[in-house]
């Protein structure tokens, strides 16, 4: 391994102000660490209020995501990565892990009807599924996505890079306006 320029990180993360980067294995004791960094960090910056609880909400519903959702391989430690950053505008979570190819497609499709809705359709979907009762045998049956995003500013931005035959690896930026 060479060397690793710990300052060219650092003042990377500075000059993008992120506020938060965990790249590891999400334990349910990991998932509350970053849960209260973050919420410390919030405060530190003076967010808002209003934009505290979107920022928390929306860091809460794409944690467990990744909790429920993240193929597990024993020979890859960097199974997740999660980092909240701030901008002019607001704030950006942004996370990342590995999924089975053969969900992408699905994965993909949900999104993109997903990011078709209005406020109004995401309200009234999210409404839906909740009164369905159909959930998954890892939970919500698809509410997390939705209430993440009614809860970010912009459609939600994500992209799929495909890795080998059986894994890609998914990343999704959730943008939160300030309020």
């Amino acid at each position: 391994m060479g060397n690793i320029d710990v300052y060219e990180i650092y003042d990377r993360m500075e000059k993008e102000n992120i506020m938060l980067s965990f790249k590891g294995h999400l334990s349910e004791e990991m998932l509350h660490s970053i849960l209260s960094v973050i919420e410390k960090k919030l405060e530190d910056f003076k967010a808002e209020n209003k934009t505290k609880k979107r920022v928390y909400h929306v860091l809460v519903e794409c944690l467990q995501n990744l909790f429920h959702h993240s193929k597990t391989d024993p020979d890859r430690q960097e199974s997740i990565i999660v980092m909240v950053v701030k901008n002019a505008t607001g704030y950006s979570v942004i996370t990342g892990n590995y999924v089975s190819s053969a969900d992408v497609d699905n994965l993909r499709n949900r999104i993109r009807e997903i990011n078709t809705m209005s406020n109004d359709d995401l309200k009234e979907l999210y409404r839906k599924v909740l009164n369905n009762d159909t959930f998954s045998d890892k939970g919500g049956g698809g509410l997390g996505i939705i209430d993440i995003a009614r809860k970010s500013a912009e459609k939600l931005d994500y992209g799929i890079v495909p890795v080998d035959e059986f894994n890609s690896f998914f990343s999704l930026n959730v943008k939160i306006a300030n309020q």
